[in-house]
């Protein structure tokens, strides 16, 4: 454990100095400033805009920070030879890709994190007569949000371990639209009784392998109250599973393949 998180604490340092998601950060935090130019809506749609805005603002800018931290953290050791000088060193393969990918997801949290916070702090002050309970909505749809960009990042790291960077940048972002916008229409055809067998099959094969990111956008139970998740508890329990549980087999078949690869 001690060498996964010294590699972790390594890949965090070495993302913070990235100037290119300092930028995607900053975008996105000046994006979360222009909120207050939302007042001249009434007082019910600027709610609704501002917390719609703010979730956009900070899912697309965490999708971006996630696959463009991951898409080079193998690729770039490999083409600057420093991982030779790491695996000659009793360091296993799984415990440097295990190690990037903790550091990966801890640089990940912290600009999640500083995000979330400047989220709350702009919808406090535009919205003081807010209760408590949206505050603590705003930080429910954030950590959502964080599992789903975890897999995302498990995803990116795996396919890092045998794709080009470029490849794996519209290979993992093509993953993230299809697990997020139509992972319905695989279940649709599963569930409906006029579907034939092997459409069935098919869709259930294909909805059972891609990450199904959608299941953790519970960003309209948050900006419409009368949209309501049922059994909260229960829901938040077996999304966090499911993200564990796919994060955890992604990232074996990263270990598989990186313990194969010629480097």
């Amino acid at each position: 454990m001690r060498v996964i998180f010294s590699i972790a604490a390594t890949t965090i340092g070495e993302a913070i100095r990235r100037r290119v998601l300092l930028v995607i950060l900053l975008v996105g935090t000046l994006l979360l400033a222009i909120a207050p130019g939302l007042q001249v809506l009434s007082a019910r749609q600027e709610r609704t805009v501002l917390k719609s805005f703010m979730f956009g603002t900070m899912q697309l800018t965490s999708a971006a920070i996630a696959i463009i931290l991951t898409v080079y953290l193998i690729p770039n050791e490999i083409d600057r030879r420093t991982i030779y000088t790491i695996l000659c060193k009793p360091v296993r393969r799984w415990q440097f890709l295990v190690g990037k990918y903790v550091g990966a997801i801890g640089a990940l949290g912290m600009m999640m994190a500083l995000m979330t916070f400047i989220s709350v702090i702009l919808f406090y002050v535009m919205q003081r007569d807010a209760p408590v309970s949206e505050l603590a909505g705003i930080g429910q749809v954030a950590v959502m949000y964080y599992v789903q960009m975890c897999i995302l990042a498990a995803v990116s790291i795996t396919l890092s371990t045998f794709v080009a960077p470029l490849v794996n940048f519209f290979l993992s972002g093509g993953l993230y639209l299809v697990g997020t916008l139509f992972t319905s229409v695989f279940e649709t055809f599963e569930q409906n009784s006029k579907t034939p067998g092997l459409v069935k099959t098919i869709a259930h094969l294909v909805g059972s392998l891609l990450p199904n990111f959608s299941r953790f956008n519970i960003q309209n139970s948050a900006i419409n109250s009368v949209q309501t998740i049922g059994s909260e508890t229960r829901y938040y329990v077996e999304s966090g599973v499911y993200g564990v549980m796919y994060i955890i087999a992604t990232i074996i078949v990263g270990m598989l393949i990186f313990e194969k690869r010629e480097v």
